[in-house]
C-alpha cells in the first residue's frame, strides 16, 4: 500500500472527526515525528532499518499522523464500552427518579430505584450521577480553616477546663419550670471530670463550684494548676465596664487568692474548650436523653451517679482505658 495514500485517507478521516490537541510536546512525541517524516520521505523499510522498529509499528504512526506533530501524542487506552455498564433503560429510570426527587440523598434514591428492579451498588449509582452532572454542587467555600496542634498536658491538674450546660427543660417535670445548670470540670491529661448541679450560673454559683472541684481533685491527690474558660459572665469580667480597679469576678478572685492561673479563650471560640464541649455532647446522649428529674434533689443525686459512671467508661484517647484505670496506670500515688 502506498503510503501516500494512506496519509491523505487520514487527513480526510481528521477534518471530519477532529481530535483535541494536546499542549504539551514530549520527547516521545518528539521521536515519532522524526521517525514517520523519515518514514515519507526514504520509505518504511529504510526506515524500520535506521530506527530499529518493526514496520507495524511505523504504519501505525502513519495512520495517526495528520502533518501536526501533536497527533502523535499518546491517547487515552480506556474502553469506550464495559461489559457490565449501565443499560439505557437504568439511566432513563435514574433520570426520571432523580428529576421527581431532587432533595432525596444517593441512599435513599437507591433504596427507592431497587424497590423498583435496580439491582446495581450503590457505588455505581453514585458514578452514575456524578457522569450525568445530577450531583449538587457544593459551593465554593472559603479558605478551609487549618486547626493548629493543641498543647498537650503532660500531667494532671495541669490544666483543666470548666464549663457550664444548661438541663434541657424536656427532663424537668415542675410546673415552675425551674432552670437547671450542670457545671463540669475536667482535666485535660486525664479526661477525669467533676459534675455539680447549680440551680443558677452566675460567679457565685461558679465560685462556690470551683472550690468543690479543686477540693474533689486534691482529695484524689491531683492539684490544680490552671482553669481554663470561656468568657461567660458567669466566670469573667472581661466584657464588662466597670470602675473596679482589679475588674475581677468572685470565681476569678478565688483563684487568684488559691494561687491558680486563670486561662481565658478566644472569644466566639469554643473549639478551643473542646474536651469540656465534648464531654457535655455525651452527657446529652448518655443521661439527659434518658433521664427525668422531679426535683432539684433528685437532679443532684442523679448527677453524682451519671459522674461515678462517666469516669469509669473508656475513651479511645486514653487507649480504651477509663480515666480511673489510666490515672492509675500512669501516676504514682504518694
Amino acid at each position: 500500500m502506498d503510503v501516500s495514500v494512506i496519509v491523505i485517507a487520514h487527513k480526510q478521516y481528521k477534518k471530519e472527526k477532529p481530535q483535541p490537541a494536546m499542549d504539551k510536546i514530549t520527547q516521545d512525541m518528539k521521536y515519532r515525528h522524526s521517525l514517520v517524516k523519515y518514514a515519507l520521505n526514504h520509505g518504511v523499510t529504510k526506515a524500520s532499518r535506521k530506527y530499529n522498529r518493526c514496520r507495524s509499528y511505523i504504519y501505525f504512526w502513519l495512520k495517526r499522523y495528520d502533518g501536526d506533530i501533536r497527533s502523535l501524542a499518546c491517547r487515552s487506552r480506556r474502553p469506550k464500552h464495559h461489559p457490565n455498564q449501565h443499560s439505557e433503560e437504568e439511566i432513563a429510570m435514574i433520570r426520571r427518579y432523580h428529576k421527581r426527587n431532587k432533595d432525596l440523598g444517593l441512599y435513599e434514591l437507591w433504596f427507592k430505584l431497587r424497590k423498583q428492579g435496580y439491582r446495581r451498588h450503590y457505588v455505581s449509582l453514585f458514578r452514575v450521577l456524578r457522569r450525568e452532572g445530577l450531583l449538587r454542587q457544593k459551593k465554593n467555600k472559603k479558605k478551609p480553616y487549618k486547626a493548629q496542634a493543641y498543647e498537650q498536658m503532660q500531667y494532671p491538674g495541669q490544666r483543666i477546663q470548666v464549663d457550664v450546660k444548661v438541663v434541657p427543660k424536656a427532663c424537668i417535670v415542675d410546673k415552675n419550670w425551674e432552670r437547671y445548670y450542670q457545671y463540669t470540670a475536667i482535666d485535660e491529661f486525664s479526661r477525669l471530670r467533676y459534675l455539680e448541679g447549680f440551680q443558677t450560673a452566675d460567679t457565685f454559683s461558679s465560685a462556690v463550684f470551683i472550690e468543690h472541684a479543686i477540693a474533689w481533685f486534691k482529695s484524689r491527690e491531683i492539684e490544680v494548676e490552671c482553669v481554663q474558660t470561656d468568657n461567660g459572665f458567669e466566670f469573667t469580667k472581661r466584657f464588662l465596664r466597670t470602675k473596679d480597679e482589679d475588674n475581677l469576678s468572685l470565681f476569678e478572685a478565688i483563684l487568684r487568692d488559691k494561687g491558680i492561673k486563670h486561662k481565658l479563650i478566644r472569644p466566639y471560640t469554643p473549639r478551643h474548650n473542646g474536651k469540656v464541649e465534648r464531654s457535655h455532647k455525651e452527657d446529652q446522649k448518655r443521661f439527659y436523653n434518658k433521664s427525668t428529674f422531679y426535683s432539684f434533689e433528685d437532679f443532684k443525686r442523679q448527677l453524682r451517679r451519671h459522674n461515678q459512671r462517666s469516669n469509669h467508661i473508656p475513651m479511645r484517647p486514653l487507649k480504651f482505658l477509663s480515666p480511673i484505670q489510666f490515672l492509675s496506670q500512669t501516676v504514682q500515688y504518694v
